[in-house]
């Protein structure tokens, strides 16, 4: 077979494979996302300009001491990138208890993190703003995206 068959069929591998690009390129934008560092309050670790490399999770896949993106609740439109102090379930760390009102050896509530900026001197954070709801949640840093 010659001629337009072998055509026809060079150009229906070549469409799939297109759509095969589209669809894997699609599932990535699905999973993550570009977000460049505003700011100083993640200072020495990111600063003002970098950009991250941020893998869509659930609260469920944070765990204490990642970097994560989320909605500023404060004001609200824009996001933050913090570090995760605890988790649901962690005990509230000390610098925190009174913005949230915790008792001592409180526990974070299911649903919630508690956020904290590298950088106290100059981070709004859970210290002000008290617990963050895991559905503001965007991302995980995955990586630094330039050095």
């Amino acid at each position: 077979m010659t001629g337009p068959v072998l055509v026809a069929g060079a150009l229906a591998l070549t469409g799939l494979a297109s759509l095969a690009t589209l669809a894997i390129g699609f599932r990535m934008r699905r999973c993550f996302l570009v977000v460049t560092v505003r700011g100083v309050s993640m200072e020495p670790t990111y600063r003002e300009g970098e950009r991250v490399l941020v893998r869509r999770a659930s609260l469920a896949a944070v765990r204490p001491g990642q970097v994560v993106v989320v909605a500023d609740p404060v004001p609200p439109g824009r996001w933050i990138i913090k570090r995760a102090a605890a988790v649901p379930g962690d005990p509230v760390p000390e610098e925190v208890a009174a913005a949230v009102r915790a008792a001592p050896g409180a526990r974070v509530p299911a649903g919630h993190l508690v956020l904290l900026g590298d950088n106290p001197a100059a981070s709004a954070d859970s210290r002000r703003f008290g617990y963050v709801s895991g559905g503001r949640l965007l991302g995980v840093v995955s990586r630094r995206l330039n050095a």
